[in-house]
This record gives C-alpha cells, sequence and structure tokens, in this order.
C-alpha cells in the first residue's frame, strides 16, 4: 500500500532489501494470485453456478488473467532490462529490474482485483492505470539509478512496456482460447 500512497518512500525502503529475488514469493506471485481469484469470483458472480459452463468461463478469465500478468511480468521485465543495456548503457541486472518490474506492477494488480469483481469500473481502471507512470518515475531514480537527463524516457517506456506486455499475452491467449474452442 506504501507504493501507492507514497511511492518514493516505498522505493527508498525496496531499494534496501537485499534478496532481490523475494519479490516473486512476497508480491508478485499472491499478487497474481489475487487478480485470478478476483477474476473466477466475479465471472461466477457474473455468469452464476448454472453448470459447467460458467465454470469452464471463469477457469478460462482466472487463466488468461493469471497468465497475462505472469508472462507479462517477465517480458516486461526482460525488456526493460534489455532497453538498461541499450539504450543507457548501463550494466544488466536481470533480478534488479525483475524486483522494479514486480513493485511497479502495484497499480495493475490492484485494478485488476478490483475489476475482477467489479467490471463495470472498468473505465475508471483504464484511467487509473497511468498511475502506474508515477510510481515508475518515483522507482527509476531510486531503486534503478537512472540519471535525470533520461529518466522521464526511461519512465515511458517502461510504464508502457508494464502496461502493454500483459494486455498484449491476454489478447494472444483470448484469441487462442476463442480458436482452439
Amino acid at each position: 500500500m506504501l507504493l501507492i500512497s507514497s511511492p518514493a518512500k516505498a522505493w527508498e525502503e525496496i531499494s534496501l532489501e537485499k534478496d532481490r529475488q523475494k519479490v516473486f514469493v512476497t508480491f508478485v506471485y499472491p499478487m497474481i494470485g489475487l487478480c485470478g481469484l478476483s477474476v473466477f469470483a466475479g465471472s461466477l458472480l457474473a455468469k452464476g453456478w448454472s453448470g459447467p459452463e460458467s465454470f469452464q468461463y471463469a477457469m478460462t478469465r482466472c487463466c488468461a488473467v493469471a497468465v497475462s500478468l505472469f508472462g507479462g511480468y517477465f517480458l516486461a521485465a526482460y525488456l526493460i532490462n534489455a532497453m538498461r543495456v541499450r539504450m543507457l548503457l548501463m550494466p544488466g541486472d536481470i533480478p534488479l529490474v525483475q524486483q522494479f518490474a514486480g513493485y511497479s506492477l502495484v497499480v495493475p494488480f490492484l485494478l485488476q482485483i478490483i475489476i475482477g469483481v467489479l467490471p463495470d469500473f472498468s473505465i475508471i481502471g483504464l484511467l487509473l492505470q497511468f498511475y502506474i507512470v508515477y510510481v515508475v518515475w518515483e522507482g527509476a531514480s531510486t531503486l534503478m539509478k537512472v540519471e535525470e537527463k533520461d529518466r522521464l524516457r526511461f519512465t515511458i517506456i517502461s510504464s508502457v512496456l508494464l502496461i502493454v506486455c500483459p494486455t498484449f499475452i491476454q489478447w494472444i491467449f483470448n484469441k487462442l482460447t476463442v480458436a482452439l474452442n
């Protein structure tokens, strides 16, 4: 919650963490699970418990969200690391970038949990999703040690990657689900 209310302070605390892999077990995986659970419950509430079709629909939506967030997280982290190396001429550091990407996804995670249960808020969620730019802005200098002259470019590209990668993977997953059904 500190990343939402006070990102600068949260990033300072995160930068003190020595174990960069801790983000998986303590934050990313539980958040993906909560997102999937909320979408599953929201789908069952919307479709009802009428039969196996509603359960299949809920499971498919749950899997789409889990796969997209999981794959989108790793894809975005990989691309942000590549950008760090090529554009900013910084050394590659996958664990650091995975930590940065994991905590930066706090906004999409929370919005997915809310929209999973309350799909009527999806329009507001699209607008609130851009709060990730501020979270990334604060983390760029504190955790990633991006120089001030490159901070805006890094923030915009990283934010776009963190928003687009999960969305793109979910779109592909949904298209494949329809095609293979």
